[in-house]
């Protein structure tokens, strides 16, 4: 039986590889610090979870030590987390670093965190410019990109077959920050409208972990070191999400499709880029990679899972939704136009 190792395998992308995985047969090792967050759905169908921390050498080497046939480092953010796996990169037959689309610039030097939104050559190919490799806060906004195209250069320049996989807006089960919560929440407390910025024809590309992980399992029959970029074989637009989600619903209102001139707290969302990001994943299905879905086939997953329990939506101590989920601008707006 094959065995494939998913550092920090226990977020939304873990949870889709490990399942696809297990599925084709695949003997699937799960770490993370935290048991609790292990599903018990993987664990039913034959992962096993190992409490480990990414960042102790002690604990890489426990767990990479006997070598893998596929080694998937969901948790890889800077060059020394991507250094601290070279030693044990021998003694594995395919390796996946799990990065993102953050890491790329426009000619002026702007990337998706930036403050001035950057304007792409679309789509967007795997040897666009990137941010130049930095270290220092991670969890920055210019950190964020920098970090991880400092750890893509170690991985690529070890000589070993790493496969960066630059991922875009995932959803999925599991997600950490599920941004079509802004959405369903809205259903679920039955809004009359809908409004959405730029008339709703912004949009940054959607990724569905279950593509991601589909992306994996190809990699991990075809061994290389490459960059490929990871997103649904469809790029809808915010107009098209807000449709998607009231449709799996069966939610009507009214969609309020707003001008550039419109209040600020007005139609604010998270894939409001104009003109809209779009990655190209050609290199992907050159490999022989198949999506397993669009944006509205595979989208549901994550619907469910947050419908399923009401501990996995965002609660009031999540504030990336705060200016989100207000609807105090929309009222004052109905109200004045009634």
């Amino acid at each position: 039986m094959k065995r494939a190792v998913i550092l920090g395998g226990t977020g939304v992308l873990g949870r889709a590889i490990a399942r696809r995985l297990l599925d084709a047969g695949w003997q699937v090792e799960i770490t993370g610090r935290d048991a609790s967050k292990m599903p018990a759905v993987l664990r039913e169908a034959g992962a096993t979870f190992e409490s480990s921390d990414r960042r102790n050498d002690a604990d890489l080497a426990r767990t990479v030590g006997n070598g893998a046939d596929l080694l998937v480092d969901a948790a890889c953010y800077t060059a020394t987390d991507a250094r601290l796996l070279l030693p044990h990169l021998a003694a594995v037959g395919s390796a996946v670093m799990l990065s993102s689309k953050a890491v790329y610039i426009d000619d002026a030097g702007n990337h998706v965190n930036s403050d001035v939104a950057p304007r792409f050559p679309l789509p967007i190919r795997e040897d666009q410019a990137t941010m130049q490799p930095g270290n220092g806060d991670y969890e920055s906004r210019e950190g964020y990109g920098a970090n991880k195209v400092a750890a893509e250069h170690v991985l690529l320049d070890s000589g070993y077959p790493v496969t960066v996989i630059r991922a875009s807006k995932v959803h999925g089960d599991g997600a950490a920050r599920p941004r079509e919560w802004m959405f369903v929440k809205r259903v679920l407390d039955r809004r009359p409208a809908v409004f959405l910025a730029s008339k709703g024809a912004g949009g940054d590309h959607t990724t569905a972990a279950v593509n991601t992980a589909a992306l994996v399992e190809t990699i991990a029959a075809r061994p290389g070191q490459r960059i490929l970029n990871s997103a649904d074989p469809d790029a809808p637009t915010g107009l098209d999400i807000a449709r998607t989600i009231a449709d799996r619903l069966d939610h009507e209102w009214e969609e309020i499709l707003l001008d550039s001139d419109a209040h600020p707290d007005l139609g604010a969302h998270p894939w409001n880029f104009t003109p809209p990001l779009i990655l190209d994943t050609q290199a992907s299905t050159a490999l022989g990679y198949q999506p397993v879905g669009t944006y509205a086939q595979t989208v549901t997953a994550e619907i469910d899972w947050l419908l399923a329990n009401p501990a996995n939506q965002p609660g009031p101590a999540e504030p990336f939704f705060d200016h989100l989920t207000d609807y105090a601008a929309e009222d004052a707006f109905l109200a004045a136009r009634s």
